[in-house]
């Protein structure tokens, strides 16, 4: 039985869709609601700005990535394997088709001001990815876990930035994320 998806999540889905292909400043919401079939009066009912759009697809990223965080590590027993498990899945991630970078370094670059709602967002986002990347450090043993999830942090980073840049191609250094992880992780425990 499929079930049929409300105009809001339909608004959202489109949105959050061509948000993170194309850009949020590309996007106008003449084309979200011509993409989505919704009227532009829905679509202000849901959400009376597209900033508040922008927000709600962040908090929904955020979401969606510790789901895909606690997946994608569940199968290790130790923070160090955590820490590779993860890099291991991100590299599966940021060399796919599917990959667009990362949905909050993108809001950053195009909303540069720190007091913009959505850079906000963001900005709690990659501080909680550096809390869990020091806890896990911290838990791995490092001596000094604060350098080692600066570390982590800025090749995650890059990877994301590599697929926003080259895309699923083999020019893509993000193929090598894992393994570059992996020498930070030994190079620090």
């Amino acid at each position: 039985m499929k079930i049929a998806i409300t105009p809001k999540e339909r608004l959202f889905e489109t949105a959050g869709r061509l948000f993170f292909q194309h850009g949020y400043r590309a996007i106008g919401v003449d084309t979200i609601a011509a993409e989505s079939g919704i009227g532009k009066m829905t679509l202000y009912r849901h959400y009376p700005s597209k900033d508040d759009l922008i927000v709600a697809y962040l908090q929904d990223s955020n979401e969606d990535f510790w789901e895909y965080f606690e997946q994608s590590t569940k199968n290790a027993a130790t923070a160090r394997g955590k820490l590779l498990a993860f890099f291991e899945a991100l590299q599966g991630y940021v060399t796919s088709p599917t990959c667009y970078g990362c949905p909050f370094i993108n809001v950053a670059t195009e909303y540069p001001e720190v007091g913009y709602a959505g850079h906000q967002v963001a900005l709690e986002h990659k501080q909680s990815v550096h809390a869990r990347f020091t806890q896990l450090a911290e838990e791995a043993g490092a001596p000094q876990p604060e350098a080692l999830a600066n570390a982590l942090h800025l090749l995650m980073d890059g990877a994301y930035i590599a697929a926003r840049m080259y895309g699923a191609t083999s020019q893509n250094p993000a193929v090598d994320v894992a393994e570059a992880a992996r020498q930070l992780i030994d190079a620090h425990c």
